[in-house]
Protein backbone atom coordinates (compact mmCIF):
# COMPACT_ATOMS: atom_id res chain seq x y z
CA UNK A 1 0.00 0.00 0.00
CA UNK A 2 2.95 2.27 0.58
CA UNK A 3 4.40 1.74 -2.93
CA UNK A 4 2.45 -0.50 -4.71
CA UNK A 5 3.95 -0.06 -8.20
CA UNK A 6 7.34 -0.12 -6.42
CA UNK A 7 6.36 -3.76 -4.83
CA UNK A 8 5.05 -4.76 -8.27
CA UNK A 9 8.01 -3.78 -9.66
CA UNK A 10 10.18 -5.92 -7.48
CA UNK A 11 7.95 -8.95 -7.87
CA UNK A 12 8.34 -8.76 -11.92
CA UNK A 13 12.70 -8.31 -11.28
CA UNK A 14 12.22 -11.09 -8.87
CA UNK A 15 11.52 -13.05 -11.64
CA UNK A 16 7.96 -13.75 -11.63
CA UNK A 17 5.70 -13.91 -14.99
CA UNK A 18 2.19 -13.07 -13.45
CA UNK A 19 0.64 -12.39 -9.89
CA UNK A 20 -2.62 -13.62 -8.07
CA UNK A 21 -4.50 -9.79 -6.57
CA UNK A 22 -6.69 -9.09 -3.96
CA UNK A 23 -9.42 -7.51 -2.56
CA UNK A 24 -11.05 -7.05 -6.23
CA UNK A 25 -12.51 -5.19 -7.46
CA UNK A 26 -10.97 -2.69 -5.42
CA UNK A 27 -7.34 -3.08 -6.29
CA UNK A 28 -6.93 -0.76 -9.11
CA UNK A 29 -3.36 0.52 -8.34
CA UNK A 30 -2.28 -3.16 -8.40
CA UNK A 31 -3.82 -3.34 -11.64
CA UNK A 32 -1.95 -0.63 -12.88
CA UNK A 33 1.05 -1.52 -12.07
CA UNK A 34 1.31 -4.70 -12.68
CA UNK A 35 0.22 -3.49 -16.57
CA UNK A 36 2.88 -0.81 -16.15
CA UNK A 37 5.95 -3.51 -15.90
CA UNK A 38 4.17 -6.40 -17.31
CA UNK A 39 3.07 -8.65 -14.23
CA UNK A 40 0.58 -10.55 -16.06
CA UNK A 41 -2.77 -11.17 -14.38
CA UNK A 42 -5.16 -14.38 -14.17
CA UNK A 43 -6.46 -14.29 -10.88
CA UNK A 44 -7.62 -12.83 -7.80
CA UNK A 45 -9.46 -13.03 -4.50
CA UNK A 46 -12.51 -11.15 -4.40
CA UNK A 47 -14.95 -9.95 -2.64
CA UNK A 48 -16.39 -12.96 -1.49
CA UNK A 49 -19.07 -11.94 0.15
CA UNK A 50 -20.96 -11.12 -2.88
CA UNK A 51 -21.28 -14.73 -3.34
CA UNK A 52 -21.69 -15.80 0.14
CA UNK A 53 -23.52 -13.00 1.87
CA UNK A 54 -25.02 -11.48 -1.22
CA UNK A 55 -28.11 -9.47 0.67
CA UNK A 56 -25.55 -7.59 3.21
CA UNK A 57 -25.88 -3.81 2.31
CA UNK A 58 -22.61 -2.26 0.29
CA UNK A 59 -21.59 -5.82 -1.21
CA UNK A 60 -21.43 -5.19 -5.31
CA UNK A 61 -23.72 -7.94 -6.92
CA UNK A 62 -21.59 -10.99 -7.73
CA UNK A 63 -22.84 -10.39 -11.76
CA UNK A 64 -20.84 -6.97 -11.45
CA UNK A 65 -17.63 -8.76 -10.20
CA UNK A 66 -17.76 -10.80 -13.18
CA UNK A 67 -18.08 -8.22 -15.46
CA UNK A 68 -15.08 -5.86 -14.14
CA UNK A 69 -12.78 -9.26 -14.13
CA UNK A 70 -13.70 -9.74 -18.16
CA UNK A 71 -12.65 -6.61 -18.43
CA UNK A 72 -9.08 -6.75 -17.31
CA UNK A 73 -8.86 -10.43 -18.64
CA UNK A 74 -8.92 -12.35 -15.82
CA UNK A 75 -10.17 -15.85 -16.01
CA UNK A 76 -9.99 -17.20 -12.14
CA UNK A 77 -11.74 -15.73 -9.49
CA UNK A 78 -11.19 -17.22 -5.42
CA UNK A 79 -13.05 -17.27 -2.62
CA UNK A 80 -10.34 -16.58 -0.04
CA UNK A 81 -11.93 -17.25 3.58
CA UNK A 82 -15.07 -18.18 5.22
CA UNK A 83 -16.15 -16.32 8.66
CA UNK A 84 -17.01 -18.50 11.65
CA UNK A 85 -20.73 -17.91 10.97
CA UNK A 86 -20.23 -20.25 7.62
CA UNK A 87 -18.35 -22.79 9.48
CA UNK A 88 -19.96 -23.91 12.44
CA UNK A 89 -22.12 -27.05 11.19
CA UNK A 90 -21.53 -29.35 8.23
CA UNK A 91 -24.71 -27.85 7.44
CA UNK A 92 -22.94 -24.76 7.31
CA UNK A 93 -20.48 -25.79 4.91
CA UNK A 94 -23.10 -27.34 2.78
CA UNK A 95 -25.36 -23.77 2.31
CA UNK A 96 -22.16 -22.63 1.67
CA UNK A 97 -21.04 -25.04 -1.28
CA UNK A 98 -24.56 -24.49 -2.63
CA UNK A 99 -23.59 -20.83 -2.97
CA UNK A 100 -20.48 -21.54 -4.09
CA UNK A 101 -21.93 -23.78 -7.08
CA UNK A 102 -24.39 -21.48 -8.30
CA UNK A 103 -21.48 -18.74 -8.27
CA UNK A 104 -19.92 -21.42 -10.59
CA UNK A 105 -21.62 -21.98 -12.92
CA UNK A 106 -22.38 -18.15 -13.62
CA UNK A 107 -19.00 -17.43 -13.53
CA UNK A 108 -18.19 -20.50 -15.79
CA UNK A 109 -20.90 -19.07 -18.63
CA UNK A 110 -18.53 -15.81 -18.80
CA UNK A 111 -14.96 -18.20 -19.13
CA UNK A 112 -13.76 -17.16 -15.95
CA UNK A 113 -13.11 -20.47 -13.35
CA UNK A 114 -14.47 -19.90 -9.59
CA UNK A 115 -12.46 -21.83 -6.88
CA UNK A 116 -12.20 -22.03 -3.07
CA UNK A 117 -8.95 -21.38 -1.32
CA UNK A 118 -8.33 -23.41 1.63
CA UNK A 119 -6.71 -22.42 5.12
CA UNK A 120 -6.47 -25.52 8.47
CA UNK A 121 -9.94 -25.06 9.52
CA UNK A 122 -11.78 -26.67 7.27
CA UNK A 123 -9.85 -30.03 8.19
CA UNK A 124 -11.15 -29.72 11.51
CA UNK A 125 -13.64 -32.48 12.16
CA UNK A 126 -16.97 -32.31 12.85
CA UNK A 127 -20.00 -34.31 13.24
CA UNK A 128 -18.86 -37.87 12.71
CA UNK A 129 -15.35 -37.13 12.38
CA UNK A 130 -16.48 -35.52 9.15
CA UNK A 131 -14.78 -32.07 8.01
CA UNK A 132 -16.13 -29.30 5.80
CA UNK A 133 -13.38 -30.42 3.27
CA UNK A 134 -15.10 -33.67 3.10
CA UNK A 135 -17.89 -31.92 2.60
CA UNK A 136 -16.79 -29.21 -0.27
CA UNK A 137 -15.35 -32.61 -2.11
CA UNK A 138 -18.96 -34.07 -2.15
CA UNK A 139 -20.92 -31.35 -3.23
CA UNK A 140 -18.97 -28.50 -5.28
CA UNK A 141 -19.86 -28.99 -8.97
CA UNK A 142 -17.84 -29.82 -11.72
CA UNK A 143 -18.14 -25.78 -12.54
CA UNK A 144 -16.73 -25.11 -9.06
CA UNK A 145 -13.13 -25.94 -8.00
CA UNK A 146 -10.33 -25.86 -5.13
CA UNK A 147 -7.25 -23.38 -4.88
CA UNK A 148 -5.11 -25.67 -2.74
CA UNK A 149 -2.87 -23.73 0.03
CA UNK A 150 -0.47 -26.72 0.54
CA UNK A 151 0.90 -25.26 4.14
CA UNK A 152 -2.78 -24.98 5.46
CA UNK A 153 -3.29 -28.68 3.85
CA UNK A 154 0.29 -29.82 6.32
CA UNK A 155 -1.16 -27.53 9.05
CA UNK A 156 -4.39 -29.22 9.02
CA UNK A 157 -2.94 -32.30 9.34
CA UNK A 158 -3.05 -33.33 5.50
CA UNK A 159 -0.53 -34.60 3.03
CA UNK A 160 -0.74 -31.81 0.25
CA UNK A 161 0.24 -34.19 -2.63
CA UNK A 162 -2.35 -36.68 -1.58
CA UNK A 163 -5.10 -34.05 -1.30
CA UNK A 164 -3.52 -32.73 -4.71
CA UNK A 165 -4.11 -36.82 -6.65
CA UNK A 166 -7.08 -37.11 -4.81
CA UNK A 167 -8.64 -33.93 -6.66
CA UNK A 168 -6.89 -34.65 -9.50
CA UNK A 169 -8.83 -32.60 -12.39
CA UNK A 170 -10.53 -30.39 -9.44
CA UNK A 171 -8.04 -27.82 -8.88
CA UNK A 172 -7.48 -24.73 -11.23
CA UNK A 173 -4.24 -23.20 -8.97
CA UNK A 174 -2.08 -23.86 -5.96
CA UNK A 175 -0.39 -21.52 -3.43
CA UNK A 176 2.95 -22.83 -2.40
CA UNK A 177 4.64 -21.67 0.84
CA UNK A 178 6.83 -23.23 3.19
CA UNK A 179 6.06 -24.39 7.24
CA UNK A 180 8.87 -23.99 9.77
CA UNK A 181 10.72 -27.25 11.01
CA UNK A 182 9.94 -28.19 15.13
CA UNK A 183 6.86 -25.83 15.08
CA UNK A 184 4.13 -27.05 17.67
CA UNK A 185 1.21 -26.37 15.37
CA UNK A 186 -2.03 -25.58 17.04
CA UNK A 187 -4.94 -27.46 16.41
CA UNK A 188 -6.29 -26.13 12.91
CA UNK A 189 -5.95 -22.54 14.25
CA UNK A 190 -3.92 -19.42 13.63
CA UNK A 191 -0.29 -19.56 13.79
CA UNK A 192 2.65 -16.94 14.29
CA UNK A 193 4.18 -15.08 11.75
CA UNK A 194 7.59 -16.52 11.73
CA UNK A 195 5.43 -20.31 10.97
CA UNK A 196 5.89 -19.09 7.44
CA UNK A 197 9.00 -19.36 5.94
CA UNK A 198 10.42 -18.68 2.15
CA UNK A 199 10.42 -22.38 -0.38
CA UNK A 200 12.81 -24.89 0.73
CA UNK A 201 13.69 -23.74 3.98
CA UNK A 202 10.65 -25.77 6.09
CA UNK A 203 8.86 -28.86 6.13
CA UNK A 204 7.12 -29.21 3.14
CA UNK A 205 8.52 -31.42 -0.03
CA UNK A 206 8.31 -28.94 -2.63
CA UNK A 207 9.53 -30.40 -5.68
CA UNK A 208 6.97 -33.11 -5.26
CA UNK A 209 4.34 -31.05 -4.63
CA UNK A 210 5.12 -29.06 -7.94
CA UNK A 211 5.11 -32.32 -9.97
CA UNK A 212 2.19 -33.52 -8.79
CA UNK A 213 0.33 -30.09 -9.68
CA UNK A 214 1.19 -31.07 -13.24
CA UNK A 215 -0.14 -34.38 -13.02
CA UNK A 216 -3.44 -33.16 -11.57
CA UNK A 217 -4.13 -30.70 -14.29
CA UNK A 218 -3.23 -27.63 -11.65
CA UNK A 219 -3.62 -24.75 -14.09
CA UNK A 220 -1.62 -21.78 -12.22
CA UNK A 221 1.12 -21.99 -9.05
CA UNK A 222 1.90 -19.26 -6.70
CA UNK A 223 4.66 -18.40 -4.62
CA UNK A 224 2.69 -16.97 -1.44
CA UNK A 225 4.33 -15.99 2.06
CA UNK A 226 2.07 -14.26 4.58
CA UNK A 227 4.71 -12.88 7.03
CA UNK A 228 7.94 -11.60 6.83
CA UNK A 229 10.18 -9.26 8.49
CA UNK A 230 11.29 -8.64 4.47
CA UNK A 231 8.49 -9.51 1.50
CA UNK A 232 10.79 -8.38 -1.20
CA UNK A 233 14.17 -10.51 -0.06
CA UNK A 234 11.33 -13.71 0.68
CA UNK A 235 10.59 -13.54 -2.91
CA UNK A 236 13.31 -13.49 -4.39
CA UNK A 237 14.62 -15.93 -2.03
CA UNK A 238 11.86 -18.27 -2.95
CA UNK A 239 12.47 -17.80 -6.63
CA UNK A 240 15.75 -18.41 -6.79
CA UNK A 241 14.86 -22.42 -5.17
CA UNK A 242 12.36 -22.65 -7.61
CA UNK A 243 14.54 -22.21 -10.53
CA UNK A 244 17.33 -24.19 -8.87
CA UNK A 245 15.34 -27.57 -9.06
Amino acid sequence: AKDTAGTIKAVVDAGYHQGEMFGFPDCQPMIDAAREYGLQLHSSHFQWQSVTEPETPGVPPFSEILGKAKEIGLTHLVVPYLEDKHRETLDNYKATAEKLNTAAVQAKKVGIQLAYHNHAFEFQPREGGKTGFDVFIEEFVPEMQFEVDVFWVQVGGHDPSKILRELKGRVSQVHLKDLKRGLEVPDYGSLEPDAFEELGDGTLSIAPIIETCDDAGVEHCHVEQDHSPDPVASIRQSMAYLKAL
